[in-house]
C-alpha cells in the first residue's frame, strides 16, 4: 500500500520568524499520530529555524529547489548536501513556477534529482502540461515527454525511492482544479508510463501527488480517489488548519 504524503510547498513567502509560528502551528495541528505522512518546504532562509521546530515530531522538512552540484562557484545556489545537513529530507525539483520563471529543463530536473537520490534526498518530481496544451489535446504526451526526461538514467530502484507530483500549470495559485475524474486520468497515464519505463511493480509503488489549487473543500474528494496518493499543497499549506484538514483528509 502507497503511504499517503502531503507536502506543503510555501514558495516565497514567510521570513524565519514567521516561519517559525506556522511551523509550531503545524506541529500543533498534526500532533496526533497518523499514516499519512507531512511535509512542509520553507523559503531557503528559513529552513534552519524550522528544522528546530519539527525535530522529532511526524512533520518532514523539505527545500523548494537545489544545484546538481556538490558545490562549487555557483552564486546563490545551494546543495543537496547542505540541505541534508540542516534536516531536509525532501526537495521539490521541477516545479512549475521554476520552469515557467528560471529556465527550469527536463534536463537539468534530471540532473538535480540524480543529485537528490544521490545525497539521500527524496526528490518530489513535478510535472504536468500548460492550458494551451491541454486544449490542443496534448497533455499526455507533454507530460509523458518531462517523465522521460527526469528519470532519464534512473535505476528502477531509484525511482521507487522518490516522489511525483503532477501540477496541472493551468491550477497553480489560478483558483482553478482538475476535477477528480481529470486529475485521477492523468496521474492513470503517469503510472501507465511509469510501467512502460520501469515495470508495473515499481509503477505500484511510486507514490504521485495532485498539485494544483488543493483546499480542505476540494483535498476529500481528490484524495479519495484509487490513483491520488497526496498532494503538493501551495496557497493552503500557509495556514496551520487548512493544511491540517488536507492532510486529515488523506488518512488511509
Amino acid at each position: 500500500m502507497r503511504i499517503p504524503l502531503i507536502a506543503g510547498n510555501w514558495k516565497m513567502y514567510k521570513t524565519s520568524s514567521e516561519a517559525i509560528v506556522l511551523a509550531e502551528a503545524v506541529v500543533k495541528a498534526l500532533s496526533m499520530p497518523d499514516e499519512t505522512q507531512v511535509v512542509v518546504c520553507p523559503p531557503f532562509t528559513a529552513l534552519a529555524a524550522v528544522s528546530q521546530v519539527v525535530a522529532g515530531s511526524r512533520i518532514g522538512l523539505g527545500a523548494q529547489d537545489m544545484h546538481w552540484a556538490k558545490e562549487g562557484a555557483y552564486t546563490g545556489e545551494v546543495s543537496a548536501e547542505m540541505l541534508w545537513d540542516i534536516g531536509c529530507r525532501y526537495v521539490i525539483v521541477g516545479h512549475s513556477e521554476r520552469r515557467q520563471y528560471f529556465g527550469e529543463t527536463d534536463e537539468s530536473v534530471n540532473r538535480k534529482s540524480l543529485a537528490a537520490l544521490a545525497s539521500g534526498l527524496t526528490p518530489i518530481i513535478c510535472v504536468g502540461e500548460t492550458l494551451f496544451e491541454r486544449e490542443a489535446g496534448h497533455a499526455h504526451a507533454v507530460v509523458e515527454a518531462q517523465l522521460k526526461g527526469a528519470l532519464s538514467g534512473l535505476t528502477p530502484e531509484q525511482v521507487q525511492g522518490l516522489v511525483l507530483a503532477y501540477e496541472p500549470v493551468w491550477a497553480i495559485g489560478t483558483g482553478k482544479t482538475a476535477t477528480p475524474s481529470q486529475a485521477e486520468e492523468m496521474h492513470a497515464h503517469i503510472r501507465k508510463t511509469i510501467a512502460l519505463l520501469f515495470g508495473a511493480e515499481i509503477a505500484q509503488g511510486v507514490r504521485i501527488l495532485y498539485g494544483g489549487s488543493v483546499k480542505p473543500d476540494n483535498a476529500k474528494e481528490l484524495l479519495g480517489r484509487s490513483e491520488i496518493d497526496g498532494a503538493l499543497v501551495g496557497g493552503a499549506s500557509l495556514n496551520a488548519g487548512s493544511f491540517a484538514s488536507i492532510a486529515h483528509a488523506a488518512r488511509s
